[in-house]
């Protein structure tokens, strides 16, 4: 590149009509260290030279990504666009959502409290879940449970733990919780397969599923709409929850943490893959919400997920289709080898 004394410049330089399209050679020629032009070419979004190969550093000559428009962000470069739908969308309205759910919860719980039974129980048991069912759900549920502890922290930490914690502080317990988020996310992925293909027969589409649905399953009548073994609720929750957002979670992870091969690796896969896994897990964790508040009021339903067994009057209550299934012999009420002890009968 030929030097310029800066003495014997035009003053009119950029008078001249293809200023703009002079290339950097050009207007070094005359302007000195006016480098507009390169950088007008880095901000497009040109790659330029890299000496390393395509497949291990797919972006090595691209320093600025072009322009592109996200959902919820304006035309600008993708890191900026995606900044802006995380920072303007996703943390403050996924927070907003999860504290309303959360709040709501607490206040029909202090409104209406827990279901209780309304008949005696019988005595008489029914096996719900057998061991091996149990044993997915609780894995599954106990890794979803470290996953969203440890992603609503990298998420939304430094708003509210930083300021109380300190950098040091909240620095460890995210660089940890960031670990568990890794090592428990292929224990959730594993699991919800398992937990799909192990209830997935009971939660097909069933005869009296959408009148459940439409009354809302009872819950204004105080009288619940007869149901199989799972009602509709719950084949939503199955569906929209565990396939659906489960899937998508899991494959966006898979994404960012680099395992699908094949795929290329650039910025804005992981842009997009991290949009797609925050918004679908935030939702997740709001119908697990609602999941595990119902599990908890409703007498003998966590009881049933802990040894297996409910009661026929729980059943008659809450399930009383599959109670028909059962004593009409089309549904064992013993679906394990194990075997239930007689209730003793005291003289």
């Amino acid at each position: 590149m030929k030097s310029a004394n800066v003495f014997e410049l035009a003053p009119d330089a950029s008078t001249d009509p293809n200023y703009a399209k002079q290339n950097n050679g050009e207007r070094a020629q005359v302007q000195p260290g006016n480098n507009a032009p390169m950088w007008r070419q880095v901000g497009s979004g040109v790659t330029g030279y890299s000496s390393l190969p395509k497949s291990e550093a797919p972006e090595a000559g691209n320093l600025i990504q072009p322009f592109v428009q996200y959902p919820g962000s304006r035309l600008t470069n993708a890191g900026e666009a995606w900044r802006q739908v995380r920072n303007g969308w996703i943390i403050p309205y996924g927070g907003a959502l999860l504290l309303i759910v959360l709040g709501g919860l607490a206040l029909a719980y202090w409104r209406a409290g827990t279901i209780k039974l309304k008949g005696a129980p019988t005595g008489r048991k029914l096996e719900r879940f057998t061991p091996f069912e149990r044993s997915a759900h609780w894995a599954n549920a106990i890794a979803f449970s470290m996953l969203a502890i440890s992603g609503l922290v990298m998420a939304f930490g430094q708003y509210v733990l930083l300021p109380l914690f300190g950098h040091t502080l909240f620095g460890w317990l995210a660089y940890a919780l960031k670990n568990v988020h890794n090592f428990a996310g292929p224990v959730f992925a594993v699991s919800l397969v398992v937990v799909i293909v192990t209830f997935v027969r009971d939660n097909l589409p069933a005869k009296g599923d959408l009148t459940w649905l439409l009354k809302g399953g009872g819950m204004l009548s105080g009288h619940e709409i007869k149901s199989g073994r799972f009602n509709a609720g719950e084949k939503v929750v199955f569906w929209a929850g565990v396939f659906l957002l489960g899937l998508v979670g899991v494959a966006s992870g898979l994404v960012l943490d680099k395992l699908i091969p094949g795929l290329i690796y650039e910025r804005q896969t992981m842009q997009i893959a991290h949009m797609v896994h925050s918004v679908s897990n935030i939702l997740m964790m709001v119908i697990f919400m609602g999941h595990i508040y119902l599990g908890w009021i409703t007498e003998g339903a966590l009881e049933g997920m802990k040894t297996g067994y409910v009661d026929e009057t729980w059943a008659r209550e809450h399930h009383e289709g599959w109670l028909e299934d059962i004593q009409a012999g089309r549904v064992p009420a013993q679906r394990s080898q194990q075997t239930v002890a007689a209730p003793t009968v005291q003289v």
